[in-house]
């Protein structure tokens, strides 16, 4: 069989050239690849993109040109697909005993490159970029609507779940003298937070989500639900309604999938977020279902294509100029990971939401008339931004 043939109609579809001279062309350095992506799909043009057997100086719109031209389906089932459903179907690959694994794989990297690649913010999550002229204004401008859409009001007990570096936490306790609770499976996340935090009437928490004990007047959650899993929905859900006191909101910000699926992407699976499911708008709302009311639902995924540019800048300048360590694969693994996203986020094959919820409906409805304090957030992030800069220096 000559894999060469099967593959190049494919990528005539998506209007891609083998050698071409447009930046989104394909560059073959072996011709083995032809063979290994007929074998493997997915992960098989990854691993050989790391393996550098191919090039591209445009991945993002390589990627986006493939994704909306439905380039998967032509390959059919590979082994690495048919194995991931098989998993997602019958094992929970989140459960609690799992929980850590992905902050072993991913969050517990150097957090100097982190620093680099994410900015002064520490936001590993999608900005919103409708006011914003760059990245640090976006994420801060995303912190000021989430606070807004919550309504959050000095004295209320927040309760963030997924934490990450805390910036969130540290803003409602700063800004908006909030009682908060941030948890995190990743030690290293939680050490920075606490780090960069001093202070703040923060409570910080090395634990999964299911342990958490209390009750509280709001719950936010920011790229984290993508790490929970299909079979793990009901659980959370049921979690988070136990948490929240009756007149309460919860606001779920997550990455969602046009099409209602067991699994996720091989590649992404191995090298970037093990264990994780990007859940769809049927299988969020029958965990909803009986649960919550659903007050608003926001897509911004368009604007995920932006952060992952400018968050792939950011880390290829940072390893350039050695602000953090990272071979020459692993440099290759990143900017794959980033523009192959950041094309699929541009072809609206993956979206990202913002849902808000309330136990019991809100009196009169969810007014979507909020002013995010855009300026406090954005110094909140410069004043940040700043001290890093001290403490590099001092260091």
């Amino acid at each position: 069989m000559d894999a060469q043939k099967i593959i190049l109609p494919i990528l005539e579809k998506a209007d891609v050239r083998i050698n071409g001279d447009r930046p989104w062309d394909l560059q073959v350095r072996d011709r083995r690849l032809y063979g290994r992506v007929l074998r493997k799909g997915s992960l098989g043009l990854g691993e050989a993109y790391m393996d550098g057997w191919w090039e591209c100086p445009a991945l993002d719109e390589l990627f986006r040109r493939l994704l909306a031209a439905r380039a998967e389906a032509g390959l059919g089932w590979t082994l690495p697909e048919i194995w991931n459903r098989i998993q997602y179907a019958f094992f929970n690959l989140q459960s609690m005993r799992r929980a850590f694994q992905v902050a072993e794989k991913h969050y517990n990297l150097d957090n100097r490159m982190f620093e680099r690649m994410l900015g002064p913010s520490m936001f590993y999550s999608c900005g919103y970029w409708r006011d914003a002229r760059n990245l640090d204004e976006a994420q801060a401008d995303k912190m000021a609507l989430i606070c807004a859409k919550l309504g959050v009001q000095p004295g209320m007990k927040v309760l963030d779940i997924g934490c990450g570096w805390g910036t969130l936490a540290g803003y409602l306790a700063s800004r908006h003298k909030a009682e908060v609770t941030a948890v995190s499976v990743s030690a290293e996340q939680i050490a920075y937070a606490k780090a960069h935090s001093a202070g703040l009437p923060v409570n910080w928490v090395l634990d999964d989500y299911r342990n958490i004990v209390g009750s509280f007047d709001r719950i936010v959650s920011v790229g984290m639900f993508e790490h929970v899993g299909r079979k793990n929905y009901d659980t959370y859900m049921a979690e988070a309604r136990r948490l929240l006191r009756p007149e309460g909101l919860f606001l779920l910000h997550t990455i969602g999938g046009n099409v209602d699926k067991n699994g996720v992407d091989p590649w992404i699976a191995k090298y970037i977020f093990p264990n994780g499911m990007l859940p769809s708008i049927t299988a969020v709302g029958k965990s909803i279902a009986s649960r919550f009311v659903m007050e608003d639902w926001h897509n911004f995924g368009a604007h995920y294509d932006k952060t992952l540019m400018a968050w792939e800048k950011n880390f290829s300048q940072g390893r350039t100029s050695r602000d953090f360590t990272c071979s020459s694969r692993g440099l290759r693994m990143f900017r794959y990971y980033l523009l192959s996203c950041a094309g699929a986020f541009r072809a609206r094959s993956i979206e990202l939401w913002q849902i808000l919820l309330s136990p019991e409906g809100l009196p009169g409805g969810y007014d979507r008339r909020i002013h995010p304090d855009q300026a406090a957030a954005r110094a909140f992030i410069r004043d940040r931004g700043g001290r890093s800069d001290r403490e590099r220096q001092a260091a």
